[in-house]
């Protein structure tokens, strides 16, 4: 990651290419207008099901997230980290999230934040209390850092919507000279939590089991994409999404969801009453077969 020289040493020509990649992202991150969430938890029950460690995904609603959805093929635009109390300030309504931002850097956030999107919980499994601090710790490591925004054709690319790139060039497109805004885009930080304790993101072919010798069985096409992602740090929030080692938690579920106790309205109950009571009801030989 770069950091800002200081100001004073800095040439006019940076100064201004600093100024206009600003623009950028400010534009960038200007909302849509039109979003509608399909269902977002409450931020109590969010908190309520939420651990240490676990991996938020939300689909924004910016500029800038319709072109990463888009470009990865995905829901999600967004990923952030649930670090817990570990930097409750004592306000009401605390800072449990650790996310990267274009512009802002690394920042905390309170769950309320995302109130209104629709929200993911990618979980870790097998994760011991100490391994979670560790995540948790690694991440916070990275609060405060400012990234450096004068690589103004890495922010550039961004300008142009729904670009008409290859399946197979896609991430590519989000990889464009690899600098501080690709890595303040995506994922990276969040996956170099979890690879600081050894854990994986995605399969290839240079992991195995301590069952068996072979390597993870994986298509030649995931292999090469998985290595390029691990080797260059280049990671989205849908690779969370479908990693086979985060599991998919439902707030709703997880709070003890219960059919039974569910209260339709009149019009719906007779509806459901009717269904039921025609499937009871005996055929009839002279109606035609349906």
């Amino acid at each position: 990651m770069r950091f800002r020289r200081p100001t004073e040493q800095r040439t006019v020509a940076e100064r201004v290419v600093e100024w206009a990649s600003k623009c950028i992202v400010r534009y960038l991150e200007k909302s849509v207008g039109g979003y509608t969430p399909f269902f977002a938890p409450h931020p109590q029950i969010l908190a309520h099901t939420l651990r240490p460690g676990d991996v938020l995904l939300v689909e924004g609603n910016t500029r800038v997230s319709g072109i990463i959805k888009h470009l990865t093929q995905s829901t999600w635009s967004h990923a952030a980290l649930y670090v817990g109390a570990i930097l409750d300030d004592g306000a009401a309504d605390p800072h449990v999230l650790l996310e990267a931002m274009p512009e802002d850097g690394v920042i905390s956030a309170p769950l309320s934040k995302y109130a209104s999107f629709n929200t993911r919980i990618c979980r870790p499994v097998g994760l011991s209390e100490e391994e979670r601090r560790a995540v948790v710790e690694f991440a916070v490591g990275f609060l405060g850092r400012q990234y450096d925004l004068r690589y103004i054709l890495d922010l550039a690319r961004y300008l142009m919507p729904y670009p008409p790139v290859p399946t197979a060039m896609r991430r590519r497109m989000l990889a464009i000279g690899s600098a501080d805004p690709t890595r303040a885009i995506c994922s990276t930080m969040i996956a170099q939590a979890f690879q600081s304790i050894g854990y994986p993101i995605l399969p290839d072919s240079e992991m195995h089991h301590m069952t068996k010798l072979e390597p993870y069985g994986v298509s030649a096409y995931v292999e090469h994409e998985a290595l390029h992602i691990r080797r260059e740090g280049l990671f989205t929030p849908r690779d969370f999404d479908i990693s086979p080692y985060f599991q998919i938690i439902k707030p709703t579920i997880e709070n003890g969801f219960d059919f039974h106790r569910l209260h339709w309205a009149k019009a719906q109950q007779e509806t459901l009453l009717a269904a039921q009571a025609a499937l009871e009801a005996p055929a009839d030989p002279t109606s035609p077969a349906g």
